[in-house]
């Protein structure tokens, strides 16, 4: 299919300028002509124009007029302005009410077309612009924060509720839970959405090095500082900076910080001009602040200008009823990058992974769904498909469960099982660990796992009816 050519509007009283117009350009471009302005705002309200370009002087209403019109349409042109007088006054008006540029008549044709390109490029941009802010809204907002549980759900209030206000936050919680999504979601939600998001991890630089990246430098001010350079700070100004891991930074940038809290404004290393910055700052740390207070470590007048506002993103383990809407997102996100089908998990499978602690939490799930998808493209995961680790237990060795007899092993002593070293389990407790084992190692065969616990299939069966529970595993 060819591709349409961008349309131009063109609007001037003069009919011979309009149409010769309309004759030069209509080569490369789908034109369109009006004689007034009012004509021209019928024709807006009809049909998107690329660009329009219009008249500055015209009986009636004049082009400064179609401008505030063509801008103001949904889908909005660029507009170019043209006028026969060369006034720097028009030209300032027409480009302070959006105008991308201006001409003067007679219009120089190569120089319009040069014109008309940059224009569409300018229009291409910008719609580029405001489909990655719907896609960082879509992505990032409130209500994309997946689960149920109630401690998710006092977050998401709290956080509709500080995100419109210019406090400080500091944001609590363990590696994977998620702080840096919360404090993007929080920018997203609050009046800075259209500014810069900002997120710098402290703990990945050094001392010298992180400050020279959040507040800049000036030429000369250490060796190999040969230019002047822009910090974090200043390029958040307007928006959100997010310091991850804030227990990490030294006390010297401590004070830095500080005095941004204080005063909004910051030096550039190497420098002496205060520079005043809008700019909210969101902290995040997986630390206590509080006992690196106590303990010397974090200046506690920093620590009470970063807690103003203080959000608490809970682990996984405290929340397992979002254990399986989380799964579900992963997979289906997984697998449309993959270009594989659904992996569906199995019951078995599922309350395995909700009893899991994730110690990685929501990053560790997010990767274990990542390497699910890739490595079974497909079909179910089962209770039987988990590494050892999700059920608790270490791999199962040849061990016999307790009560067995050198009969029921056809005539083999059984051999007991034993706990680690420090194991707090009983006797029963390690042998149902051992034969949960030997059941989900056998896939469910009773046979085999009574071959790995080295005892008959009769002592087995015995010691299923003891343990109901177990019998859910038999296949």
């Amino acid at each position: 299919m060819a591709r349409m050519a961008p349309s131009v509007l063109i609007v001037d009283d003069e009919k011979h300028t309009r149409e010769g117009l309309q004759q030069a350009l209509a080569e490369s471009y789908d034109v369109t002509v009006a004689a007034n302005a009012e004509e021209a705002f019928n024709l807006l309200d009809s049909q998107p124009y690329d660009v329009v370009l219009t008249d500055l002087r015209m009986p009636g209403k004049s082009g400064l007029k179609v401008i505030d019109k063509a801008l103001a349409l949904p889908q909005r042109p660029a507009v170019l302005m043209m006028t026969a007088y060369g006034s720097i006054d028009s030209a300032v008006e027409a480009m302070k009410r959006g105008a991308v540029d201006f001409l003067t008549k007679p219009v120089n044709i190569e120089r319009l077309e040069v014109l008309i390109q940059r224009a569409l490029k300018t229009k291409t941009l910008e719609v580029e612009v405001q489909q990655l802010h719907e896609r960082l809204d879509e992505k990032f907002k409130i209500e994309g924060i997946i689960g149920t549980s109630e401690k998710l759900k006092a977050l998401i209030d709290k956080m509709r509720l500080v995100a419109p206000s210019r406090a400080t936050i500091l944001i609590e919680g363990e590696s994977g839970t998620g702080k840096e999504l919360i404090a993007q979601a929080i920018h997203q939600a609050s009046p800075r959405a259209r500014g810069p998001f900002v997120a710098v991890h402290c703990a990945a630089l050094s001392e010298n090095l992180l400050e020279s990246e959040l507040f800049g430098h000036e030429r000369g001010s250490f060796t190999g500082a040969t230019e002047r350079r822009v910090g974090r700070f200043e390029s958040a100004a307007g928006g959100t900076l997010f310091l991850d891991e804030i227990g990490e930074i030294s006390q010297s940038t401590q004070v830095k910080l500080l005095r941004f809290l204080e005063t909004k404004s910051i030096e550039r290393v190497g420098g002496s001009k205060p520079i005043e910055l809008d700019v909210r700052l969101v902290a995040a740390t997986n630390r206590n602040l509080e006992q690196m207070v106590r303990d010397g470590k974090f200046r506690e007048d920093l620590f009470f200008r970063l807690n103003v506002v203080r959000l608490t993103t809970p682990p996984l383990r405290e929340r397992p009823e979002d254990v399986p809407v989380l799964l579900a997102h992963f997979i289906r996100v997984f697998s449309e990058e993959n270009g594989v089908p659904p992996l569906s998990v199995e019951p078995g499978a599922l309350r395995t992974l909700q009893a899991y602690a994730w110690p990685g939490n929501i990053r560790e799930l997010r990767n274990f769904c990542e390497n699910a998808v890739v490595l079974r493209r497909g079909g179910s995961l089962t209770e039987y498909d988990l590494e050892p680790k999700f059920r608790g237990t270490a791999p199962v060795v040849a061990a016999s469960a307790a009560g067995g007899t050198a009969e029921d092993s056809g005539g083999r002593a059984p051999v007991a099982p034993v706990a680690s070293a420090g194991s707090s389990l009983s006797v029963e407790e390690n042998e149902k660990r051992l034969l949960r084992e030997a059941l989900l190692k056998a896939r469910g065969n009773r046979t085999k796992a009574a071959e790995l616990m080295g005892v008959s299939r009769r002592t087995l069966h015995r010691k299923v009816a003891q343990w109901p529970e177990l019998d859910v595993i038999d296949r």
